[in-house]
C-alpha cells in the first residue's frame, strides 16, 4: 500500500529543500523523523510536516480499505522537490551609487510517497541486510588503481618493453655472426 502526500508553495529554494529530502529518502518513517527533527535546516521543519500529512494519509487509506496498518512498518518509498514559481514575487534590493539589484523569492513543491511494502534490494532477490556491504565495495578494494588515466602509460610500457626485446634478439644474431666470420648485412 502506497500514501503520498505534498506541500506546496513552500518558502525557500528547491536546492536547499532537496538537500533535506535527499536525507530521508529510502528511510524508514521513524528514522526519517528523527533525521528532520535535527536537522538544522530551515526545509526541514516543513518537509516534516508533509512527512506527518504521509503518515496520516497511509492510516486514513488503510481504515477506509478496512486494513490495519503500523505506521513503523512505513518507509519512505519516494520524495522529491520541485520548483515553484517565482512570478509576481520579484523584490528589489538597494545597491550602491543608486542601482538597485532585483531579488526573487523562490517557492518549491515537495512530495513524498510511503510505502509498507518488502523493500527491493538492487539485485531484485533478496530484501538489503541493513549490515550487509555491497558488492560493488569490496570488489573496488580488489582492483587495482589507475582507469583510463594509467591506460596509455601501461601501453607504452609494453611497446617499449617490445622494443628493447626486439633489440636485444638482434644485437645477440649479428654478434654470432660475427663470431663465425660472416659478413654483417644491414640492409634486412
Amino acid at each position: 500500500m502506497e500514501a503520498t502526500a505534498s506541500a506546496k508553495y513552500l518558502r525557500g529554494s528547491a536546492q536547499k529543500a532537496r538537500l533535506v529530502v535527499d536525507m530521508i529518502r529510502g528511510k524508514d518513517v521513524n528514522q526519517a523523523l528523527a533525521i528532520l527533527r535535527f536537522t538544522k535546516k530551515r526545509a526541514a521543519h516543513h518537509v516534516e510536516k508533509c512527512m506527518r500529512s504521509a503518515i496520516a494519509n497511509a492510516n486514513e487509506i488503510a481504515e477506509k480499505a478496512n486494513i490495519s496498518i503500523d505506521p513503523d512498518d512505513l518507509w519512505v518509498r519516494t520524495a522529491f522537490v520541485d520548483r515553484g514559481p517565482t512570478k509576481n514575487r520579484r523584490r528589489v534590493r538597494p545597491a550602491p551609487q543608486g542601482r538597485a539589484y532585483r531579488e526573487q523569492r523562490h517557492f518549491c513543491h515537495v512530495t513524498i510517497a510511503l510505502s509498507n511494502d518488502e523493500r527491493p534490494s538492487k539485485d531484485g532477490k533478496k530484501p538489503e541486510a541493513a549490515d550487509a556491504k555491497p558488492a560493488k565495495l569490496t570488489e573496488s578494494k580488489r582492483r587495482k588503481r589507475g582507469g583510463a588515466a594509467a591506460a596509455p602509460r601501461a601501453k607504452r610500457a609494453t611497446q617499449k618493453a617490445e622494443e628493447a626485446g626486439a633489440e636485444k634478439s638482434e644485437t645477440k644474431k649479428t654478434s654470432k655472426r660475427k663470431a663465425r666470420g660472416g659478413e654483417v648485412s644491414t640492409e634486412e
